[in-house]
């Protein structure tokens, strides 16, 4: 029976899950996008989604208790200047999973995890979407005629 069992130990005693975390919570809030286990990140979703929450009240208690979760000052302030400026208006959902395939040594499925708001390139496909377009891309006959008649000239 899994009763009470809330999140997942990773293998790992209190200590060593926490420092896990903690590293990995800071190499994420530096770098935007980190590669990892699944589980591990699954994990670290669950641990780093309250500490954006919590950046996004810049007072000096919140940031106490953001430094008491990953005691790396660089990772604070810059959770605070700039990753708190990106998710200000959205309400949760601050990171995203991407399952990558499986590790050579030994075969662990991995996944990269991401803040949602600092992949460039899926924003700006995102943005510059062109118009409704058919499943076939087929052109339809009338812009085909026009097509056709501009060739002719």
């Amino acid at each position: 029976m899994r009763h009470g069992k809330k999140f997942n130990h990773l293998g790992r005693k209190k200590g060593h899950r926490e420092a896990l975390l903690r590293n990995m919570a800071n190499s994420l809030i530096e770098h935007k996008r980190i590669n990892t286990t699944i589980a591990k990140a699954k994990a670290l979703r669950v641990f780093v989604e309250p500490i954006i929450t919590k950046s996004k009240d810049n007072t000096t208690h919140s940031r106490r208790v953001v430094f008491s979760k990953l005691q790396n000052k660089y990772a604070v302030s810059e959770l605070f200047e700039t990753v708190a400026d990106k998710v200000a208006d959205r309400p949760g959902g601050y990171t995203r999973i991407i399952k990558t395939g499986f590790r050579k040594g030994d075969g662990a499925e991995m996944a990269m995890i991401e803040l949602v708001d600092f992949n460039e390139s899926l924003l700006n496909a995102a943005g510059s979407t062109p118009g409704k377009r058919t499943r076939r891309g087929r052109r339809s006959k009338a812009t085909a005629a026009v097509a056709a008649a501009s060739q002719e000239e």
